[in-house]
C-alpha cells in the first residue's frame, strides 16, 4: 500500500506541466521616460490567467545626471478572458499602483499611483 501511495505521488510529481512564464516589457510616462521589464510566471490557469514576478523600472529620460535611476518591485498581471485587455497591480518602492490596458499593437493604458497623476504605460508580453 505504502509503495502505491508512493508510485502515485512521484507520477503526479512528474506529469504536473511547468508553470509558463511571460516576458513583460514597457515604457511610462508622457515621454516615455521609464522602461519597464519584468518575468512573471503564470500563477492561476483558466479563462483568466494570472501571473506574478519581479520587476524593474529604470528612468532612461535626458535628466539623468548620475546614471539611470533603478527601481525594483513585484508585479501582477490578470489577462482576462477576452485577451483583449489586462490588468496589473505593481508594487515599486512601496507604492502600489493599478494598471488598465487595452490591446492594440500592444497594451495601451494609464497606471494609477496613490497621490499622484496618471501616466501613460504601453506594456509588450512575450
Amino acid at each position: 500500500m505504502r509503495t502505491l501511495l508512493l508510485s502515485l505521488l512521484f507520477g503526479s510529481i512528474a506529469t504536473a506541466a511547468p508553470a509558463k512564464s511571460l516576458e513583460v516589457i514597457g515604457y511610462s510616462g508622457y515621454l516615455g521616460e521609464w522602461e519597464l521589464s519584468a518575468t512573471v510566471v503564470q500563477t492561476a490557469q483558466g479563462g483568466e490567467k494570472e501571473y506574478f514576478g519581479p520587476v524593474t523600472m529604470k528612468h532612461v529620460g535626458l535628466c539623468t545626471q548620475d546614471g539611470p535611476e533603478e527601481k525594483t518591485g513585484e508585479m501582477r498581471i490578470r489577462i482576462l478572458a477576452s485577451r483583449s485587455q489586462l490588468e496589473a497591480t505593481l508594487s515599486v518602492a512601496g507604492v502600489a499602483c493599478s494598471y488598465k490596458g487595452q490591446l492594440a499593437d500592444s497594451y495601451n493604458g494609464t497606471m494609477t499611483c496613490p497621490d499622484r497623476e496618471a501616466v501613460p504605460l504601453k506594456l509588450w508580453l512575450k
